[in-house]
């Protein structure tokens, strides 16, 4: 046991005072991808005053520490988090709507949200019914598709600060862009958010959700575990050489297998895991895929997937790539 579970999280009242607690918990069951070794504790908390806690607690003590929803944009690393992964879920994810207005906990389900806004007549956020994920990480990297953020419709979020205190963020303090917004490296953790959405007609909504469900259904691969798009797509990159998707099976790439990771055959900007695939599986195969891109065409793909390492930084995952398979990156830019 590691020494600061054994003196913060080993007393009777801890589970009170911090949320669900478990000790040398597998990181492959919380996350999407399947991948990743044991955390020293991972924590559940159900009230805002629980995240509080832990962030105080981790900031004084400088324990590492991970936050996480559904981990559908995390590659962990094979030997897991020494330290803490505080994971934000359905404990956290209740919808409340009033008119036009809809409160969600940062555990909530994105595509619930979706849904239960359809039935209340309200539209915006058709272009996520999709994505599986939570809330908290959805805003916080201004998630969305079809070129779409949640940014657009959020009118404040409620966060809890490093050092444990709580504030309320306006939209623009939020400061959203393609898929990115202040909250991103500041060390807050997103707990509520609060956006407004216009009345429109159901059946409407709901025939474009059913559609953008339809689409990816025939797009992407829904069997085998996956983190979703890999690679970063922006407006920019689409202008000048294509989406990411069709860059990469325009290389060749597609099916392309190392270790038990895999390039989908269905789609070229997923890696699925094809069952017992490490993190060195993705990075590597994350580094071959940028390595022949970029000798084709002389464009430096980017990862949207965040690596988390053992001591709980997150990075873009080809930078991590880079790292550990230099030979294969000595082509591309740095």
């Amino acid at each position: 046991m590691s020494s600061f579970v054994e003196r913060y999280f080993s007393s009777p009242d801890a589970s009170e005072r911090y949320g669900r607690l478990q000790f040398d918990e597998p990181l492959a069951k919380h996350n999407s991808w399947k991948i990743g070794g044991p955390a020293d504790l991972l924590v559940e908390p159900e009230t805002v005053e629980q995240v509080a806690a832990v962030l105080a607690l981790a900031n004084t003590e400088e324990i590492p520490l991970v936050v996480i929803g559904q981990g559908t944009n995390l590659l962990f690393d094979d030997a897991g988090v020494r330290g803490i992964v505080l994971k934000i879920g359905a404990a956290m994810g209740t919808i409340v709507i009033d008119g036009q207005r809809i409160v969600a906990g940062a555990g909530a389900w994105v595509p619930q949200l979706a849904r239960l806004s359809m039935r209340a007549g309200l539209t915006g956020l058709e272009h996520t019914i999709g994505i599986p994920g939570t809330v908290g990480g959805l805003v916080m990297m201004n998630g969305g598709s079809q070129r779409k953020g949640i940014g657009e419709n959020v009118v404040r979020v409620t966060v809890v600060e490093a050092d444990g205190s709580i504030r309320q963020l306006s939209r623009e303090d939020c400061a959203f862009s393609y898929r990115h917004s202040a909250l991103q490296g500041s060390g807050c953790v997103v707990v509520e958010a609060e956006l407004e959405c216009p009345q429109a007609d159901v059946a409407e909504v709901r025939q474009n959700m059913l559609d953008d469900l339809r689409t990816r259904r025939q797009k992407f691969p829904r069997k085998m575990p996956n983190c979703g798009s890999v690679f970063l797509s922006t407006a920019e990159m689409h202008a000048s050489v294509g989406p990411p998707g069709k860059i990469i099976e325009e290389a060749g790439l597609k099916g392309v297998q190392i270790g038990k990771a895999q390039v989908s055959p269905q789609h070229a900007n997923f890696i699925v895991n094809l069952g017992g695939a490490c993190s060195a599986d993705v990075l590597r195969l994350i580094a071959e895929v940028r390595k022949t891109v970029y000798q084709r065409i002389g464009f430096e793909l980017k990862c949207e997937v965040r690596y988390v390492s053992p001591k709980g930084k997150l990075m873009p995952a080809h930078l991590k790539a880079e790292q550990e398979n230099p030979s294969a990156t000595n082509n591309a830019p740095n």
